[in-house]
């Protein structure tokens, strides 16, 4: 009796475990359908129905997983925070100078990777109505903050220097032209004034 109630124990916990993955498979296609849906048609084109048709899934699968619009945003707007975080950590843990590893994130943004960064300038500025998203915007202002507090300690020019990179990507969006990474690695040297360093 013991042996039968293990073995269907570990079938529930199995199921369970299937479950929970599959639900977790599912979380993700509708974030990154999100994403997307944000990137051709703006947040204003962003409702349940237009996330799970670009995800191929029923509109009621995407209502089941994130019940609102701004649970879906959240969740979106932290998946493209931790990507940027994420590589930029591993420029760093290679040893990579982390304002190489910066200036290239916001060169491949303005180039090639311009859509999804206009979507997530958009969940962003989004977050200036809606609190709920508001620390997850910051994480990339924080972010560049921490790389240039790596350089400095003055706060004018690890606030400069936010605001250079935030300026530097919004001018590429509006432009619609790419900024290099040697110019965004030119501005950084400066405001941190790593030019005037002799060791």
């Amino acid at each position: 009796m013991a042996a039968e109630e293990e073995q269907a124990g570990r079938r529930y916990r199995e199921g369970a475990d299937g479950r929970r993955a599959r639900g977790e498979r599912r979380r993700t296609e509708l974030i990154s359908a999100t994403l997307r849906v944000v990137e051709r048609d703006g947040v204003a084109g962003l409702t349940h129905r237009a996330v799970a048709h670009e995800a191929g899934v029923p509109a009621s699968s995407a209502v089941y997983h994130f019940a609102t619009l701004d649970a879906l945003l959240v969740a979106a707007l932290t998946v493209a925070a931790d990507a940027y975080v994420h590589q930029l950590r591993q420029v760093r843990e290679s040893g990579g100078d982390a304002i190489d590893g910066l200036s290239a994130l916001v060169a491949v943004g303005s180039g090639s990777g311009r859509r999804r960064i206009l979507a997530e300038y958009e969940l962003t500025l989004l977050a200036v109505r809606r609190p709920a998203l508001r620390p997850i915007a910051r994480r990339w202002m924080d972010m560049v903050a921490e790389v240039a507090g790596e350089y400095t300690a003055d706060p004018v020019a690890i606030r400069a220097a936010v605001a250079a990179v935030d300026g530097l990507c919004m001018s590429a969006l509006l432009e619609d032209r790419p900024v290099s990474a040697a110019d965004v690695h030119a501005v950084l040297r400066h405001i941190l004034r790593l030019d005037l360093r002799t060791d």
